[in-house]
């Protein structure tokens, strides 16, 4: 796990810094503001330890301006400042969590665990989640659902695959040969009417009336799935 820590007081950063690499961590540090954004910029990792108020730019505008480019590595804050609007603002400017000098380490340490584990859970749902969008049109794939202007879309497991295959190929021309082969991949295939039954009955689940069609017919081949 990487991790940048920065902050101008060096009799705290040093021994923090050696505390951590113990610890099994990879730690680069920074004494000022300035070399801590341009570390944060262009460095991955895991958390950012910040100090509040740092010379040149303070770790509220180094965690503000992260935030503002969609980054989401966890920050803890360490700061002198206690009071309830202070934390407030730290934590209205994309921080994760929040620790007061002086603090003990077993703490720090903790916290730490603590960020590490969360934004290692968070990734690994986000993996799990398998979900394509097309236009406005949504589908999870693992539950068979897809969403459409606010209304879920409960599929089967056939109109669901269908799906899937249509909008992992948008804009390309699917033969029913084609659809057959991958729906029916290691089973009897059935007869080309039941691909033009599956693809009504998706039809009128996620084209409703009024709404943007999205598979269109290809005569006498097949079928193009978009805008």
């Amino acid at each position: 796990m990487n991790i940048l820590l920065v902050d101008d007081e060096i009799e705290l950063t040093d021994p923090l810094s050696r505390l951590l690499t113990r610890e099994g961590y990879l730690v680069d540090t920074a004494y000022n503001g300035l070399d801590g954004d341009n570390l944060a910029q262009a460095g991955s990792y895991d958390l950012l330890i910040l100090d509040w108020m740092l010379p040149g730019k303070t770790g509220l505008q180094i965690c503000q301006e992260l935030r503002h480019q969609g980054k989401t590595t966890p920050v803890l804050f360490l700061t002198a400042k206690d009071t309830l609007d202070d934390r407030v603002q730290g934590l209205d400017a994309g921080a994760d969590d929040y620790l007061i000098k002086p603090f003990e380490l077993r703490e720090l340490l903790a916290r730490v665990r603590a960020l590490l584990r969360r934004a290692a859970n968070i990734e690994t749902c986000t993996n799990i989640i398998n979900k394509l969008v097309v236009a406005d049109l949504e589908l999870d794939i693992e539950n068979q659902i897809a969403y459409r202007h606010g209304r879920i879309i409960e599929l089967s497991q056939k109109e669901s695959q269908l799906l899937q295959f249509f909008m992992e190929n948008t804009g390309q021309l699917l033969t029913h040969s084609q659809i057959l082969q991958h729906l029916w991949e290691n089973e009897e295939q059935p007869s080309s009417n039941v691909i033009a039954a599956l693809v009504r009955l998706l039809r009128r689940k996620i084209e409703l009336l009024g709404e943007m069609p999205l598979i269109h017919n290809v005569y006498g081949k097949g079928y193009r799935f978009g805008k």
